[in-house]
């Protein structure tokens, strides 16, 4: 078993694409998207394209790929990125039979390293939806500490909700 996680290249981006294009309604309302907030695939090509034209310390978002014997099994997103000091990650395990079988606690590990030297941070928060138990669980492995539970709009494709805040720091 040969697991790689590192930076997606631009031409990798379509698995986040066809992630939240293809899941159902019901795993959508798990990770509290709202389908209505997402953009089209030409737009979010392109907005990827924008994206990876820009140097990695100026991107507003960051996107690290996880990889088992050659095949994507997921990815992790950051954002709200202030350079030095913290940001925001998101993770996706865009494999079904993969979920809550434990990949995801080694994959979480070596993206906390790849963000923590790549922006130089000292604290990596993460805010996955209150009731989707696995990524709370995860994060918990992973070594992050519970930070509090409250009611926010996570991202942009998030619709108002209960969220679980989990910070790492160094």
């Amino acid at each position: 078993m040969n697991l790689d996680v590192r930076e997606m290249m631009l031409d990798e981006t379509d698995i986040v694409i066809d992630y939240f294009h293809s899941s159902t309604p019901e795993h959508l309302e798990t990770m509290g998207v709202d389908p209505t907030r997402m953009p089209g695939r030409s737009i979010w090509s392109s907005r990827f394209k924008e994206l990876y034209a820009q140097p990695i310390s100026e991107r507003p978002n960051f996107v690290v790929i996880w990889r088992l014997d050659d095949k994507p099994i997921g990815f992790s997103s950051c954002d709200k990125i202030v350079f030095g000091s913290r940001a925001n990650m998101h993770l996706h395990v865009v494999v079904p039979e993969l979920r809550q079988r434990g990949i995801g606690v080694e994959c979480v590990r070596r993206t906390v390293e790849i963000y923590f030297r790549t922006f130089a941070l000292k604290q990596l928060f993460c805010e996955p939806n209150a009731y989707n138990v696995a990524p709370n669980r995860t994060l918990q492995k992973a070594g992050f500490k519970y930070v509090k539970t409250y009611k926010t709009v996570p991202g942009p494709l998030n619709y108002h909700q209960a969220v679980t805040r989990w910070v790492i720091e160094r």
